[in-house]
């Protein structure tokens, strides 16, 4: 998304990897001040997550993709995203080359939210009485959300990612305020699941920093042609066929037509067990018989 040139911006920045409900308090925050003075609300992200960058064995997963991420942000009122690419080299620029090439110039920033604890510059050494300084510079005001704001809401990104991996979906749900999704482009799989009556959905998810919640099977909800289908997902290594490599694979209840080449951001509700390794295709059919009824059963009190 490109900036406005003409129009100034009121500016917040961060990783805001989930865009959670601790996020949601900054946006709600940025876009009341866009509001009351007629600026554009933008956030600055970085790409990649800057451990990737700095702590290269940080094999860091993230909870949203940069699509994700903007059409989230486009959902909680932010119409200008922008995401800088980050390097080894920018990390370098000193914090006032940072603040006049990228808020002033770039950005047209004339308010500025950051939490108590924002660091920015060579090494993170400027803080937010800095970027108070910087404003009194270059025109622009600086908002703090203090430290009682942000910890009101004891929630980050790690305590999601940690929430997903053990697979407590309902936790992480609650945390982020809305549904964990994986988004992704549906491919031809085996098509062992039409023979059981059970046909699936196999989504490629292409960004390889995509977070994967622990394997199992999980109550799920996508958008498919303007419609909401309901259904459970298998994230897993499909053992009792001897797979090898690790699917997703989505049979939607009531939805019948072929979904190859479509792309689908699929909503994960409920979890419902691990992966298991049964004794024939008869057990596995058994077993998704009952994983059926449950989800239908949890889905009567979702509705």
């Amino acid at each position: 998304m490109k900036t406005n040139q003409k129009q100034h911006t009121v500016l917040t920045i961060g990783t805001f990897d989930g865009v959670h409900i601790g996020h949601q308090k900054i946006i709600k925050r940025l876009v009341e001040v866009a509001t009351i003075k007629d600026l554009k609300p933008s956030l600055l992200t970085f790409f990649p997550h800057p451990r990737m960058v700095l702590q290269k064995d940080a094999n860091i997963k993230l909870i949203n993709t940069i699509s994700e991420k903007e059409q989230l942000l486009k959902r909680f009122g932010i119409t200008n995203l922008v995401v800088k690419k980050f390097t080894t080299d920018f990390s370098r620029l000193t914090a006032e080359v940072y603040v006049e090439d990228i808020i002033v110039n770039q950005l047209k920033s004339k308010y500025v939210i950051i939490g108590y604890d924002h660091h920015f510059g060579r090494n993170r050494n400027a803080n937010i009485e800095d970027l108070k300084q910087f404003g009194i510079n270059f025109d622009f005001e600086v908002e703090e959300i203090s430290m009682q704001d942000i910890d009101d809401v004891a929630i980050s990104s790690t305590k999601i990612r940690s929430a997903l991996t053990e697979g407590d979906i309902k936790t992480a749900n609650s945390y982020l305020g809305y549904h964990f999704m994986l988004t992704g482009t549906i491919i031809k799989g085996k098509g062992l699941g039409k023979t059981i009556d059970y046909p699936t959905a196999n989504l490629h998810i292409e960004e390889s920093y995509k977070l994967i919640p622990k394997q199992g099977v999980y109550v799920v909800k996508a958008l498919i042609d303007d419609r909401v289908q309901f259904g459970m997902m298998n994230i897993g290594n499909n053992p009792t066929v001897n797979g090898q490599s690790q699917t997703i694979e989505t049979h939607f209840f009531n939805y019948k037509q072929s979904l190859y080449g479509k792309k689908l951001s699929i909503e994960l509700l409920q979890r419902l067990r691990d992966e298991q390794k049964f004794d024939g295709l008869e057990e596995l059919t058994k077993q998704l018989d009952k994983d059926k009824i449950q989800a239908q059963e949890f889905l009567k009190q979702y509705a």
